[in-house]
């Protein structure tokens, strides 16, 4: 709506325009006028000029200054000599728009005479219709403006009893066309503009009501998401007072999007989500949440933690069985607690947690009910973390790992590349122990270095035994263990015995542990290459510094991180950034290899850059060691 003053503004700028349309419609009708008194002046000059005789010019000359009102009048002969040169006062600007200077030429009395008739009668006639039409432009837009702004808080007021009644029949879900009657407001143009709003108005109800239900919902499994779990448990009026909330860890989620890509990931973890729901289908009241990319809890009300073991052992037995059925060393791992109506859900997923670390060290897709709370208030707190370190010294004192290798095929013959070495680790049963978790629990416990020592060992021994030395193996290594003084030692000493295999050897290091500590990093690169082995700077292009490793720390192969490679064949900016890295690794002799191919349109895309390598679920799947 118009404010007073909004309105006053508005008219009076109308006002302006009128009275500056009248003034110069004045201006020029009186103009005109004079323009035409001028020229029939200059007329009755000339014909008063016919009777003059040539002796009697100067008395013409002074008869004609007094013959009209002039404003200005100037009369010369022939010769240029002025006879009569008046004016009455100083010119102003109007009466030269007015009345303009006019000439004329007298033959008979051979005079020369300028002039300019008086306006000033006109100027005062224009001044007074100007002044006239303002004031009564003034008076009008107060009176427009007064009326104006009633009608406009009338209206305004009609249309918000109008909206206010439409909204509440939208909000109460009686917005039946056939039962509104829009009777307050008659006019045509804002009963199709309150139609509209209430369209938009139910589109916008619409909308918001999707938006919240995708920002609870996880797009992956559609299950409910950590936001939506949070807010049910606390609610103590949508749950039970008690019963048993279970945590289960896809543990290899990372492995699998690494080493059968990240399509197959997605496969993996909707299937997780079926075997849970149907698990939780015969209790009732159950739910399943995804809390992140790889952990589902399930609350499972009105049981006791002991009837809720039956759910564990049934979950365990389906995972079994699709891993049976898959190319997968496991499927998750799940740690069950107790929960009541005097525990915060911080402590209950803590308590979940550590059973999730107990389980992981018993046996495939094992679980693990957590009932002592108090492991989370004394010194028994790494419960967990004790039977991670007990299965950690137990692998590396009885050497308990199996290797796999996946090869990384070359664009060309000419192109030397390797095949990458993957650890899989066995508890004292022979099961196997979720590579992820065993590393990141290595990794926390201080005993990757350790870990890592016992790989090298079992591939140069496996390289000896098996007689494979004409093969090239990539290692992955830590990068606390190459910041390890110790460890640097070993290894240094360790290639010098069997120069012949080190040379086969390509040891692998993520960029991330690379930055740490760069001088350290190129000691560790000159030891590598000064033994024969070789360096691969893996998940390249993530970092902040990507380029000073061509120049300072020289590898001889970068792998590019799965982020370049995935969907290459239709990313535009990924191609381009590829193909840049390509270029300047090959000025300086290094070897560009891709990770995560999936697809033959990645594979054939990144040959098309001119990638030394490639390496992924498309190009082979992992197998055991003595099959190279």
């Amino acid at each position: 709506m118009y404010r007073y003053s909004q309105l006053l503004l508005r008219n009076f700028l109308f006002a302006l325009g009128f009275i500056a349309s009248i003034a110069i419609s004045c201006t020029l009708l009186l103009a005109f006028q004079i323009s035409e008194q001028q020229i029939q002046h200059q007329q009755t000059l000339l014909t008063v000029d016919q009777e003059i005789k040539p002796g009697d010019s100067a008395t013409f000359a002074k008869q004609v200054s007094r013959f009209n009102r002039y404003q200005f009048i100037n009369i010369a002969n022939n010769e240029g000599a002025i006879i009569i040169n008046q004016q009455q006062e100083p010119m102003q600007f109007a009466d030269l728009i007015l009345a303009p200077i006019s000439q004329v030429k007298l033959p008979n009395s051979a005079l020369t005479i300028r002039y300019q008739l008086d306006a000033n009668h006109a100027v005062v006639f224009l001044r007074k219709a100007v002044l006239s039409v303002f004031v009564l432009s003034i008076l009008f837009i107060f009176i427009a403006t007064s009326f104006s702004l009633a009608r406009y808080r009338r209206l305004t007021q009609n249309i918000c009893e109008q909206i206010k009644q439409d909204l509440n029949l939208i909000i109460s879900g009686q917005d039946d066309p056939d039962e509104v009657k829009d009777n307050i407001i008659d006019l045509p143009e804002i009963q199709q503009n309150l139609t509209e709003l209430k369209t938009l108005l139910a589109k916008k109800t619409s909308a918001t009501a999707l938006l919240e239900k995708d920002a609870y919902i996880d797009p992956v499994t559609k299950l409910e998401n950590r936001n939506c779990f949070i807010q049910f448990f606390e609610n103590a009026d949508s749950r039970s007072d008690f019963g048993v909330l279970s945590i289960t860890r896809c543990s290899e989620l990372q492995t699998i999007n690494q080493v059968h890509g990240y399509h197959e990931g997605d496969n993996y973890i909707r299937k997780v989500a079926d075997i849970m729901k149907n698990a939780i289908s015969r209790y009732r009241g159950a739910q399943v949440f995804r809390l992140n990319s790889s952990d589902f809890a399930t609350l499972i009300p009105n049981v006791s933690l002991k009837s809720a073991e039956t759910f564990a052992a049934d979950l365990t037995a389906s995972f079994n069985e699709y891993q049976h059925t898959s190319d997968l060393d496991s499927i998750g791992y799940t740690g069950l607690v107790y929960f009541n109506d005097n525990k915060p859900v911080g402590e209950l997923l803590a308590l979940a947690d550590t059973g999730i670390s107990v389980a992981q060290t018993k046996s495939v897709n094992a679980w693990y009910a957590q009932a002592d709370s108090s492991i989370l208030y004394n010194i028994s707190a790494s419960y967990g973390n004790q039977h991670w370190r007990q299965e950690i010294d137990s692998v590396i004192e009885n050497q308990r790992v199996n290797l796999l290798v996946q090869s990384i095929k070359p664009s060309s013959p000419n192109n030397r590349v390797y095949s990458e070495v993957l650890a899989r680790f066995l508890n004292s049963n022979d099961d196997m122990l979720p590579t992820a978790s065993f590393f990141a629990m290595a990794e926390k416990l201080d005993k990757i270095a350790a870990v890592d020592q016992m790989i090298i060992e079992t591939v140069i021994k496996e390289i000896e035994d098996r007689n494979m030395q004409n093969h090239f193996f990539g290692i992955n290594i830590s990068a606390r263990s190459i910041n390890d003084g110790h460890f640097v030692i070993w290894l240094e000493r360790r290639l010098l015995r069997d120069t012949a295999i080190a040379s086969k050897l390509v040891f692998e290091i993520t960029e991330s542990g690379l930055q740490q500590n760069i001088k350290t990093s190129k000691k560790f690169i000159d030891m590598i290459h000064r033994v024969g082995a070789r360096i691969t700077v893996e998940r390249f292009g993530i970092g902040l510094t990507s380029f000073k490793f061509f120049r300072d720390l020289k590898p001889d192969f970068i792998k590019m991180d799965s982020t370049y490679t995935r969907d290459i064949d239709e990313d535009k900016n990924n191609q381009y950034f590829m193909r840049l890295m390509v270029d300047l690794a090959h000025r300086l002799s290094v070897s560009v290899l891709a990770e995560s191919v999936e697809t033959q349109e990645e594979k054939f895309m990144l040959e098309k850059l001119f990638v030394d390598g490639c390496q992924g679920f498309y190009i082979g799947k992992p197998r055991a060691i003595s099959l190279v």
